[in-house]
């Protein structure tokens, strides 16, 4: 495991529509997004919308919603807060569409070749 990242930007849809109506900790195959990730899996880990609202798992109704978080739970930071202190925060669902604008996705099998300066090792 290399702890490298790279910044991808696919502009073709064709190509995202693989994504599409997927949630958070499922398999991506990468031969549908290009042909340079033959081979490779991927897992869908985090996002945003185009707002900058985060992708939280376990919510499954439409568009953003308003929760109620505390400090230890993913999508808020808790910092200044006293203990068992909670704010309501929104955040998106945790499906795959169209508006969301970052997705990132972690290595869980290497592909046929090497992306460069990802999995190399140089």
């Amino acid at each position: 495991m290399t702890r490298r990242q790279k910044k991808l930007g696919i502009d073709d849809d064709q190509k995202l529509q693989a994504l599409f109506d997927k949630r958070i900790s499922q398999e991506v195959n990468g031969d549908a997004l290009g042909e340079e990730f033959k081979g490779y899996v991927f897992k869908i880990m985090r996002g945003c919308d185009k707002q900058g609202f985060p992708i939280k798992q376990g919510v499954l109704t439409l568009g953003r919603v308003h929760l109620l978080l505390h400090k230890g739970i993913p999508c808020f930071r808790g910092y200044g807060r006293r203990n068992g202190e909670c704010k309501s925060k929104s955040v998106r669902v945790c499906i795959v569409s169209q508006d969301l604008s970052v997705l990132n996705l972690v290595i869980v099998k290497k592909g046929d070749n090497d992306l460069p300066r990802l999995t190399d090792t140089e």
